[in-house]
């Protein structure tokens, strides 16, 4: 009788702490990530950056130029982004970001003529300068590594023009504004140290709001007294890169966490 007491009283036992595991597991799931999320609240870090520039396919990255016998092609072929962010822990889970970069793009240019079998090409550089504001929101994969999404604005600057000559000819990029506005989105994941920083890799797709540049090739023809040819076409400035940034290690605010508590 003892036995069978004592048998229906472990049973019981081990019910009971089942039940209570699976009430008690989601809210300390919950704590837990509240607790480790709060490791953004009240921080501000520096970080910077470096974006290598892919060129991908669906975002039109050739444009073709043609008039009568000339034809002409610009690829964008790669460039490099670099700068600083800045940023700032707004609650537990949401940061905003802010940063300067210059961006290299670097196209490709070709051009022929059909009539005296002229091939010619060359490489053209437009340089420009962004700063874009993201908002940042994180989703936890380990207990040192985090993703985070990002969605904001850029205001682009093109401080000038861009001009290259070929052998029989030039190419130009005249800018389209000397400021315009832009989406910026991001995806990426970072692994984080207590005491050095983060270390981030991720991707962005920048799209201004407006095309870029209008580049127009000239063809200079030498038996005719040097007539110019011209074909003009606008030039669309999306582009996608890989991102690699460092963060340097900052305490949070302690005021500020006191405020938000």
């Amino acid at each position: 009788m003892r036995k069978k007491r004592s048998s229906s009283q472990h049973d019981l036992s081990r019910r009971w702490g089942r039940a209570a595991l699976r009430t008690l597991a989601p809210a300390l799931l919950l704590f837990a990530t509240l607790q480790t999320a709060q490791a953004q609240l009240g921080v501000t870090t520096f970080g910077i950056q470096l974006k290598p520039v892919i060129p991908f396919g669906f975002f039109d990255p050739v444009t073709t130029l043609e008039q009568g016998t000339l034809a002409s092609t610009v690829e964008l072929k790669g460039g490099m982004a670099f700068g600083m962010v800045v940023r700032t822990g707004l609650t537990k889970a949401i940061s905003l970001e802010v940063g300067i970069d210059q961006i290299t793009r670097r196209y490709d240019v070709t051009l022929s003529n059909d009539t005296n079998a002229y091939n010619g090409s060359t490489q053209i550089r437009f340089v420009g300068y962004e700063v874009p504001v993201t908002c940042l929101v994180y989703i936890r994969l380990g207990e040192k590594t985090w993703m985070n999404n990002a969605l904001g604005l850029s205001m682009d600057f093109y401080p000038s023009d861009a001009v290259r000559n070929f052998d029989a000819g030039q190419v130009y990029y005249y800018r389209r504004n000397w400021a315009q506005l832009g989406v910026v989105g991001n995806i990426g994941v970072e692994y984080r140290t207590e005491k050095s920083g983060y270390f981030y890799l991720g991707g962005t797709f920048h799209r201004p709001f407006q095309d870029l540049a209008l580049a127009e090739v000239i063809w200079t023809d030498q038996y005719q007294n040097y007539r110019p040819y011209s074909m003009s076409k606008f030039i669309n400035g999306s582009y996608l890169t890989v991102d690699l940034r460092y963060y340097f290690h900052e305490d949070p605010d302690k005021a500020r966490l006191r405020k938000k508590r």
